[in-house]
């Protein structure tokens, strides 16, 4: 059976361990993203990569076999910068300030840095899943849930499906607000929460 083309894009081939190997592998990935925002798919090489960040084609192989295995990288890195901040949702006082610690840093990511953003969204949506991946996904939705089962949220009727329902109104209307080229976050920010908010009042009323 052959392996799985995610697999080999998402893991590095080999696993840094040491400082100076991690510290190359940081350089590298974020060259990946800078070549990304400045050229384009169409400008997206190993080559190119390589380039950017100082080092041999064959130092870069090392740890990525092929683009796909940058790409992987640049959006594990994204995502788990994420739930790093989203984490913070479980010491908030109240449920409102656990449901803005969960949105802000999706809205700042997004706009952040623009074009990075809509290029890896393409990407996450092209190419399926890796594991470690898919862990975080799962634990941010984790999050959600534990935020709308709070005592001063909505009741929900079925609190899985309000969860689900919830991570895909932040994700689609902040990827509509990055694809508008929006750079108001608190502005965003507040129209997500109030589009939240107002999901879960209606259906906690059976509206």
């Amino acid at each position: 059976m052959s392996e799985s083309p995610y697999k080999s894009r998402s893991s590095p081939r080999k696993a840094p361990r040491q400082a100076r190997s991690l510290a190359t592998v940081s350089v590298i990935v974020e060259a990946a993203a800078r070549i990304l925002e400045e050229r384009g798919h169409e400008g997206f090489s190993t080559n190119a990569v390589a380039e950017k960040a100082g080092v041999s084609i064959g130092s870069l192989y090392q740890y990525f076999p092929r683009k796909d295995a940058l790409i992987g990288a640049l959006i594990l890195r994204q995502t788990m910068s994420l739930i790093g901040e989203a984490e913070s949702a479980a010491g908030e006082p109240t449920g409102e300030a656990a449901l803005s610690a969960l949105i802000d840093p999706c809205v700042r990511q997004q706009l952040e840095r623009p074009a990075l953003a809509r290029l890896l969204d393409y990407e996450e949506a092209r190419l399926p899943l890796d594991a470690q991946t898919d862990r975080i996904k799962h634990r941010f939705l984790e999050l959600t849930r534990n935020t709308l089962a709070r005592p001063d949220m909505p009741p929900q009727p079925n609190i899985d499906i309000a969860a689900r329902d919830v991570v895909a109104i932040i994700k689609g209307m902040i990827d509509a607000a990055g694809e508008h080229g929006e750079k108001d976050r608190d502005g965003l920010a507040l129209r997500v929460r109030r589009a939240v908010i107002g999901y879960l009042r209606a259906s906690s009323e059976g509206r």
